[in-house]
C-alpha cells in the first residue's frame, strides 16, 4: 500500500516536471492572438487519462502553479493551480473507466478545455474585467485546440504501441 502510494507520488512529479518543461521550452506563436500556444495541456490530458486521478490533478494543479511562477507571472498562480488541476481531474474523472479509443476521449477532452476556457475567462475578467476576459478567449481556445489534437496522437500511438502501465 504505501510502495504504491510512493510510486504515484514520484510519477505524479515527474510527470509535471516533463509538462512544465515542455511548456517552457516549445512555444508556439499565433500571430491572430498575438499570443502563445504551449504543451500543457498535452501533459495534463496525457497524464489525466493514462494514469487516473489523484495524478491528473497533481499534475494539472503543479504544472500549471509551476509554470505562471517561472514565467513570472505571479498573479496567476492560484488561478492556474485550481483551472488545470481542474483540468486534470475531469479528464481523469471522465476517462476511468472507458478504453482508450478516439471515440472515447473527445467528451472528457472537451469537457476538460471548457473548463480551461471559462476558467481563464472568469479569472481574467476579476482581474481586469470583462472585456480582458473575453479578449482570452480566442487565445485560450486555440491552446486547447492544440492540446487535445496532439493529445490524441500521444495516446493514440501509446495505445497502439502497448506498454504494460496503459489501460486499454
Amino acid at each position: 500500500m504505501q510502495k504504491n502510494r510512493i510510486r504515484q507520488e514520484v510519477l505524479a512529479a515527474v510527470l509535471t516536471a516533463l509538462t512544465v518543461a515542455m511548456s517552457i521550452l516549445v512555444v508556439i506563436p499565433v500571430p491572430a492572438t498575438h499570443g502563445l500556444v504551449t504543451l500543457c495541456e498535452v501533459g495534463i490530458y496525457t497524464s489525466a487519462i493514462l494514469f487516473g486521478n489523484p495524478v491528473g490533478v497533481v499534475v494539472g494543479g503543479a504544472s500549471g502553479f509551476l509554470i505562471d511562477i517561472i514565467s513570472g507571472y505571479p498573479v496567476w498562480c492560484l488561478f492556474s493551480l485550481v483551472i488545470h488541476g481542474l483540468q486534470g481531474f475531469t479528464v481523469a474523472y471522465m476517462t476511468k473507466n472507458r478504453k482508450l479509443a478516439i471515440r472515447n476521449l473527445l467528451l472528457p477532452l472537451l469537457a476538460g478545455s471548457t473548463i480551461m476556457v471559462v476558467g481563464y475567462y472568469l479569472a481574467t475578467s476579476l482581474l481586469f474585467g470583462w472585456p480582458a476576459g473575453l479578449a482570452s478567449v480566442p487565445g485560450n481556445l486555440v491552446q486547447v485546440g492544440f492540446g487535445i489534437a496532439v493529445t490524441v496522437l500521444v495516446v493514440g500511438s501509446l495505445t497502439k504501441i502497448k506498454p504494460n502501465w496503459v489501460k486499454g
